[in-house]
């Protein structure tokens, strides 16, 4: 596996190594040796699945206690992936870095706690896989606006496409009037 930070540091691309023959494929999407020794020790207590279509936008999402890091991948189809930093001490404080992930290109985000999560659906659809280390709290949740102004995430939306989004997406909060972490 190849480990790479992004463009903010602590969010870290995962490229498995992907065998592969004419029967298919395989590769390791979780061992945790590796994962400890990129300096990714963290312990999973819950997975979760989510099948959307195309133009589907869920996000940006974070729970402000029981925060969860997140290990995202998909399995079928291709997403536009985004973690915004909403951790006020940190140098990269409301900065966005996006990820396309796929099932032919098999890679990996890590999210980690602090930061608030998202992905658009590009393909037809799109089955993605979150691997959490805190068990999902719907008190603590909360939603910043995907296309708020102070972020200006760079979705890959075609011209006038609007996504679709969940009741609470649509009612998010502005980057400016969410609670952010210390």
């Amino acid at each position: 596996m190849q480990f790479e930070p992004t463009a903010i540091a602590d969010v870290v691309l995962i490229r498995p190594k992907v065998f592969g023959d004419p029967r298919g494929f395989f590769f390791e999407s979780w061992e945790e040796r590796k994962f400890a020794a990129a300096g990714l020790d963290v312990k999973f207590v819950q997975d979760n699945q989510s099948r959307s279509a195309r133009n589907i936008l869920r996000g940006l999402h974070y729970q402000i206690q029981q925060t969860q890091g997140k290990l995202v991948r998909v399995v079928t189809g291709t997403v536009f992936d985004v973690a915004v930093d909403i951790r006020r001490s940190s140098p990269t404080f409301g900065r966005w870095v996006g990820v396309t992930l796929s099932e032919e290109n098999h890679h990996m985000l890590w999210v980690p706690p602090g930061f608030a999560h998202g992905f658009l659906v590009l393909s037809e659809s799109a089955d993605f896989l979150y691997r959490c280390t805190d068990f999902y709290a719907p008190s603590h949740e909360r939603t910043i606006q995907w296309n708020d102004p102070d972020l200006n995430v760079a979705w890959p939306l075609a011209n006038g496409v609007e996504p679709v989004l969940s009741g609470k997406d649509a009612v998010a909060v502005r980057f400016r009037d969410a609670e952010y972490f210390p």
